[in-house]
């Protein structure tokens, strides 16, 4: 259950060589961000931020996660399949952080990395029994196996990419997504998952300095959409494959945010007539800042949901009871800090208005 000496040095040395890369890298991709035009310039009420900001920042995530894999990861079929989706991703996302891509150009990326992905092995074929009370734990799904595990991967990435409204948030919920699943992934005794996942979360670590309120630089769709794939197939390498249902929902539970505010973003739009990929300010975010909350008390507020609910997917993979205390402790002095944070700092919050200060949202 628990990793030894070797295993706990590698983690180590992955999560830190990709936090210092991320973190060394950030400022010259800020500048090379500036060189060739990749600025997000505040042009709709959507957008929060009131000056042009650089985009592009998730180049930096992008190299500490890569390098630190390359490092500390053997490479197998499933590992090369990931960093190819990864490349594909990355390149894409950076083409549209400088001209803006159509969305149906980005979706037709998006399937050529998880193809690529599928194609390497990352795939799921079955699912657990949602009936507690049978006997059969999983459900094999045959041919939808492909179709299914091309959905999930497409519907991560622009979960992440849809969440990347406010500064800080998408890259942090991003980090405790990875974090929530690095713990379990020891858990279930996943070495080579849980360093990848450790890579992931050094290399969000390393770019949130930079991306904090008030922003310097925007991870822009290189960094929102490389985070939602590597989140997305990793979970199918590490945790669906065991097919019970504890392990169906951590990585449900690790990404419910962003998930939920994608379902909720579709819908919604389709039931207004419009186009899914019609931008509107519905999102979880957009919700919390008309309540009067300002940007770093949304983002707390964020940020203590996905932790409460990582904490819970923990819990469920735990089979310590000393391990599900400390979790159920965790999570209600989490949810105790964060109201107390946004009630102390704001009152007010439901007879106040957002000031429109620095922040991000192109989605």
């Amino acid at each position: 259950m628990f990793p030894n000496l070797a295993l706990w040095l590698r983690l180590l040395l992955a999560l830190t060589a990709a936090f210092v890369i991320s973190f060394i890298m950030t400022p010259p991709v800020k500048r090379f961000a500036e060189l060739v035009g990749a600025i997000d310039i505040p042009k709709d009420e959507r957008r929060v931020h009131n000056h042009p900001i650089p985009r592009m920042g998730g180049l930096a995530i992008f190299l500490g996660f890569v390098i630190s894999l390359l490092l500390f990861v053997p490479m197998s079929t499933q590992v090369m399949g990931m960093l190819l989706g990864a490349v594909i991703i990355a390149v894409m996302g950076a083409v549209d952080d400088i001209v803006s891509l159509n969305a149906w150009v980005k979706l037709a990326g998006q399937v050529l990395a998880a193809l690529v992905a599928i194609r390497c092995g990352i795939v799921f074929d079955a699912i657990s029994n949602p009936n507690f009370f049978s006997d059969i734990t999983t459900i094999p799904i045959g041919f939808l196996s492909i179709p299914l595990t091309l959905l999930w991967i497409i519907a991560c990435t622009n979960a992440v990419n849809l969440i990347d409204g406010l500064d800080g948030l998408a890259v942090g919920v991003s980090g405790i997504s990875s974090l929530t699943m690095l713990v379990v992934a020891l858990f279930v005794s996943e070495p080579s998952i849980s360093i990848i996942l450790a890579a992931l979360t050094g290399a969000c670590v390393g770019f949130m300095p930079y991306n904090m309120n008030p922003a310097k630089i925007f991870m822009g769709d290189v960094g929102s959409q490389l985070l939602g794939f590597v989140l997305s197939t990793v979970s199918i390498m590490g945790l669906f494959k065991f097919h019970a249902i504890i392990s169906f929902l951590v990585p449900l539970l690790a990404l419910a945010v962003p998930l939920a505010d994608t379902i909720f973003a579709f819908f919604r739009r389709i039931f207004r007539g419009q186009s899914p990929f019609h931008a509107d300010k519905g999102h979880f975010h957009h919700r919390l800042l008309a309540m009067g909350l300002n940007q770093k008390q949304a983002v707390a507020v964020l940020y203590g949901v996905s932790a409460v609910l990582g904490l819970l997917a923990v819990l469920l993979a735990g089979k310590s009871a000393i391990v599900r205390m400390v979790c159920l402790a965790a999570a209600f002095f989490i949810s105790i800090a964060v109201w107390l944070f946004v009630f102390h700092h704001n009152p007010n919050i439901h007879t106040e208005h957002h000031d429109g200060s620095n922040s991000q949202d192109k989605k």
